[in-house]
């Protein structure tokens, strides 16, 4: 099972970008969502969606980034307008679900990308 992360760039303060995560493999997926790390930093949430739909925002997100997925393609967006220069980090998908195991039938397994960089100038 892989995570493929793309759409990170450089753009200009005030510009818009969207990412986007596909799952790989078979993996009936609950959560899937997006991290950052700012350089110095340690990782945070940005936002993540249950399979339902629920979603939920860091604060310094909330009402500017939107969250959204396809449950069939296993596929998750990250809208991003607005983008200011505390924006720049490297994001990162992330997913967690269940897999076939021999023995147990299923096993539960929480999966990274490989990250993108997302670059805002001032």
């Amino acid at each position: 099972v892989q995570l493929q992360a793309s759409g990170g760039g450089l753009v200009q303060a005030g510009e818009s970008l969207t990412l986007s995560c596909k799952s790989s493999g078979i993996f009936w997926i609950n959560n899937m969502g997006w991290y950052r790390q700012a350089p110095g930093k340690q990782r945070e949430l940005v936002a993540t969606i249950h399979s339902s739909g629920n979603t939920n925002y860091a604060d310094s997100v909330k009402g500017r980034f939107t969250i959204s997925r396809n449950n069939v393609e296993n596929t998750v967006w990250l809208q991003m307008p607005s983008l200011k220069s505390e924006d720049t980090a490297v994001y990162y998908c992330n997913a967690d679900g269940h897999v076939p195991a021999e023995r147990t039938g299923v096993r539960f397994i929480e999966v990274w990308g490989q990250g993108t960089l997302v670059t805002v100038s001032s």
